[in-house]
C-alpha cells in the first residue's frame, strides 16, 4: 500500500522549544500554529538570523522567529514596503518617472525621485500620492519575490538608470553590497532580487515586505526635499519623498503629534527667534556663528564641564587646528577617513590637515616623555574643534555640523586599571547629563565585528571591563552584537527627551590600536615597558549637538542657570527706571544675570515681549515696590504673577535655582 503520510520537520522557536510541521510548511504556517492573533500581527519571520517573507518554506532544524508589526523590526517592513507602494504611486501619475533608493530611516522612510521634463512635486502633489496610495493598499496586491540573474536584471530595469547602476556596482564589486544599497538589493552568487506588488510594479529590493498591500494603510507623506545621487554633489539631484507608517491609526497619530510638536521645538528656528546663533552663507554651511546670547550659554554649558573634569581629576589640555599629515598618516586617519577630511594645504614643503580628531595630538602629549605606572591613569581633557567635511545633504542645523568642538577626553590606564576607571568614568558622564535635566538614559554595548585588528583576548577583556560598568550603573543596556569599531568595543549612552526622541550622547571607546601604532608605553612596577589602555570619550558628543538637543528638550525654556538672561526688570514708569536699575546691579553682584527694560512703551507688550523670549523671570517694579524694597515676579510658565516679595528672598530664589541647575519651568 503507498505510504501516504505527511512528511514532518522540526523547526525551533526563541523559547527554545521546537515545533513539528509538515514539511513545505512557511513563517506564516508556524505564526498560526502558536496562535491566531499572532497570525494576525506578524509582518515576516527571522530564519536562522536573516529576515524572510511570511511565505518563505522552512527547513528541518531552521531556527523560527515571528516578526511582528509593533515591534522596531516590524515597523521597518512596514515602511519599506510603504516606501514600494508610493514609487508605484508616483511612477503611475508621472509616467517616465524614475526612482532610485527608497529604505526605511527612523520612524519613517523616504524614496528618491527623478522627475520627466524637470518636473516639481509641490505639497497638492503629496495629497495626489497619498490618495493614489490608498488605492493600491484597497487592491490587497500581493507582494511577491522574484530571483533574477545579473543580465535578466539589467533588462528588466532597462528603462530605471538608477537601478541598473545599482546592479552593475554589485556586480562588479567584490565588496558586494554597501549600507546604503543594503535595502535595494540582495542575492546569491550572480543573482539579484526583485519584488513585485500585483502586476504593475517591480523594484529591486532584498526584502522581506509584508504578504499584500493590504497590510498597510496607516502611513502619512510628510514633506519633499532635495537629494544628491548617492550623496555626490555632482550627480543628479533628486526630489525625496518622506513618510512615515506605522501598524496603526493610533501609533501613527502620536507620532504625527509628536512631530507637530518637535516642528514647534526646532532649535533651527527657535536659534533664530532666541538670537542664539545662524549659518553666514559667506562662511559656509555647516559652520555656525554664535551671537552674544547663543555664546552665554555655550560658557555656561563648558564652564560647568570643565569644573567637573578638574574635580575628577582630569587635566586640561590645549592643541591646535591643524596638524601635518604625517601625524594622520600614522594615526591611520587619511587611511581610514581621509573622505571626510577637509583638503590638505601645502606650505613650506610640508602637507598639512584641519584636524579630524583630538586623539592624535593627546597621544603626543602623553608620548613626550617617560611615563610611569605611578602616573596612571592620566586623563586628559580638551574642548578641542575639529573639522569633517560632511556632505551637504546630511547637514541639519547644530545637529549635523562641519565644525565641530568636543569635550574630548583620553585617558591612558594601566589593563589592570581599566575595568574600574570605565565604571567610574560612565558614572561621571551621567553625573554631568543629568545636571543639564536629562534623566531618561539607555545604552547600547558595542562588541567585536568581523573584521577586526588585535587579539581575541584583548577585545574579551575590554568588552567585560564595559559590561562591568554598565552593570555598576544600573543603566539598561541591550548588546549591539558586532557593532564595535574595527579596533575596539564601545558603549553608546542614548537619551530619551521629553518628546520621547532617541539621541545618541556621549561615547565611551576602548582603543587596541593607535597605542600600538604610536608606541606608547609606560614603566610599571617590574621596570619593564608595557602597553597602556587608551580611552576615547566624549561627553556631550559634541558642544553643538549637544546645545540643539538641549534647546529641543526644553522647547527654548533653558534652565535658570543655563538661560542667557535669568531675569529681566521693567519699571512700570519712568521714575521707577533708577529703582530697576538698582535691581539689576543687586542681582549682578551675585553674577545672575538681568537687564532692564525701561519704560518707554507699554508695560503689557514688555512682558509678552519678555515670554517670548523664555527668560525665565520678568520682575515688574511700581511705586509700592519703590517704598517697601520689593518687588514683582512673573515665573516663566506660571500663570499668576507674585506681589511684594522682599529683594533678597528674590535674590536667594534665584541663587538657590542657579546652584541646583533647577529651573522654575519644567520641559
Amino acid at each position: 500500500m503507498p505510504n501516504d503520510a505527511v512528511k514532518e520537520i522540526s523547526v525551533s522557536l526563541p523559547d527554545g522549544s521546537t515545533r513539528v510541521i509538515p514539511e513545505g510548511s512557511t513563517g506564516l504556517d508556524v505564526a498560526r500554529s502558536i496562535g491566531s492573533r499572532l497570525a494576525k500581527d506578524a509582518v515576516a519571520v527571522e530564519v536562522n538570523g536573516s529576515e524572510r517573507d511570511l511565505g518563505y518554506p522552512l527547513a528541518e532544524g531552521d531556527v523560527v522567529r515571528v516578526i511582528t508589526a509593533g515591534t522596531e523590526e516590524g515597523r521597518q517592513i512596514l515602511r519599506h514596503s510603504t516606501a514600494h507602494v508610493l514609487a508605484q504611486a508616483v511612477t503611475a501619475l508621472w509616467p517616465g518617472a524614475k526612482f532610485a533608493i527608497g529604505p526605511f530611516i527612523a520612524d519613517g522612510f523616504y524614496y528618491d525621485f527623478d522627475l520627466p521634463d524637470g518636473q516639481r512635486f509641490n505639497d497638492e502633489d503629496l495629497e495626489r500620492i497619498e490618495a493614489k496610495m490608498r488605492e493600491i493598499v484597497s487592491e490587497d496586491q500581493k507582494f511577491t519575490r522574484e530571483e533574477l540573474s545579473y543580465p535578466d536584471g539589467i533588462e528588466l530595469f532597462s528603462d530605471q538608470p538608477y537601478k541598473v547602476e545599482i546592479i552593475e556596482r554589485v556586480r562588479d564589486s567584490d565588496a558586494g553590497v554597501d549600507d546604503e544599497l543594503a535595502l535595494e538589493i540582495s542575492g546569491s552568487g550572480a543573482q539579484v532580487s526583485a519584488y513585485r506588488n500585483g502586476d504593475s510594479f517591480v523594484d529591486l529590493c532584498r526584502g522581506p515586505h509584508v504578504p499584500s498591500t493590504g497590510r498597510l494603510g496607516h502611513f502619512k507623506l510628510t514633506r519633499v526635499a532635495g537629494a544628491y545621487w548617492r550623496g555626490d554633489e555632482h550627480r543628479p539631484q533628486l526630489q525625496r519623498i518622506y513618510g512615515t507608517a506605522f501598524e496603526s491609526a493610533g501609533a501613527l497619530e502620536e507620532h504625527l503629534t509628536r512631530l507637530r510638536e518637535a516642528e514647534k521645538r526646532d532649535h533651527r528656528k527657535l536659534g533664530a527667534d532666541l538670537d542664539l546663533f545662524h549659518f553666514p552663507p559667506e562662511v559656509g554651511g555647516g559652520l555656525p556663528v554664535f551671537h552674544p546670547k547663543g555664546a552665554l550659554i555655550r560658557q555656561a554649558m563648558e564652564d560647568y564641564s570643565l569644573e567637573m573634569h578638574r574635580s575628577h581629576g582630569y587635566q586640561q589640555v590645549w592643541t591646535p587646528h591643524i596638524a601635518k599629515s604625517t601625524l594622520y598618516e600614522i594615526s591611520g586617519h587619511l587611511q581610514w577617513y581621509k573622505d571626510g577630511m577637509y583638503p590638505p594645504m601645502e606650505m613650506e614643503g610640508a602637507t598639512y590637515y584641519p584636524k579630524p580628531m583630538n586623539c592624535p595630538m593627546h597621544i603626543l602629549i602623553y608620548k613626550d616623555k617617560q611615563r610611569s605606572y605611578r602616573e596612571l591613569p592620566i586623563r586628559y581633557f580638551e574642548f578641542g574643534t575639529v573639522y569633517r567635511f560632511e556632505r551637504s545633504g546630511v547637514l541639519h542645523g547644530l545637529t549635523r555640523v562641519r565644525g565641530i568642538t568636543q569635550d574630548d577626553s583620553h585617558i591612558f590606564c594601566a589593563p589592570e586599571q581599566l575595568a574600574e576607571e570605565l565604571r567610574s568614568l560612565l558614572s561621571f558622564v551621567l553625573d554631568v547629563l543629568r545636571a543639564f535635566g536629562l534623566t531618561d538614559f539607555e545604552a547600547e554595548l558595542a562588541t567585536r565585528p568581523e573584521n577586526y585588528v588585535g587579539e581575541i583576548r584583548e577585545w574579551d577583556e575590554a568588552t567585560e571591563a564595559l559590561r562591568f560598568a554598565l552593570d555598576s550603573s544600573g543603566l539598561p543596556y541591550v548588546v549591539a552584537e558586532g557593532e564595535g569599531a574595527f579596533y575596539a568595543p564601545k558603549i553608546d549612552v542614548h537619551l530619551r527627551d521629553a518628546i520621547g526622541r532617541r539621541w545618541q550622547l556621549s561615547t565611551l571607546q576602548v582603543d587596541f590600536q593607535l597605542p600600538q601604532l604610536f608606541d606608547l608605553a609606560f614603566i610599571g612596577q617590574d621596570g619593564q615597558r608595557h602597553r597602556p589602555n587608551m580611552i576615547h570619550r566624549a561627553l556631550f558628543g559634541s558642544v553643538e549637538r549637544f546645545f540643539g538637543i538641549l534647546l529641543e528638550h526644553y522647547a527654548g525654556n533653558l534652565p535658570t542657570w543655563l538661560a542667557p538672561v535669568q531675569v529681566r526688570v521693567l519699571s512700570v514708569r519712568e521714575d521707577h527706571d533708577d529703582y530697576a536699575e538698582m535691581i539689576r546691579s543687586r542681582l549682578a553682584v551675585e553674577s545672575i544675570r538681568a537687564e532692564v527694560e525701561r519704560a518707554d512703551e507699554p508695560l503689557g507688550a514688555r512682558v509678552r515681549r519678555a515670554k517670548i523670549e523664555k527668560i525665565p523671570y520678568v520682575i515688574v517694579v511700581g511705586q509700592s515696590d519703590v517704598e517697601n524694597q520689593t518687588v514683582g515676579i512673573n515665573a516663566r510658565g506660571s500663570q499668576d504673577p507674585v506681589r511684594d516679595v522682599p529683594i533678597e528672598q528674590f535674590v536667594a530664589l534665584v541663587q538657590n535655582e542657579i546652584s541646583n541647575k533647577s529651573s522654575p519651568e519644567s520641559p
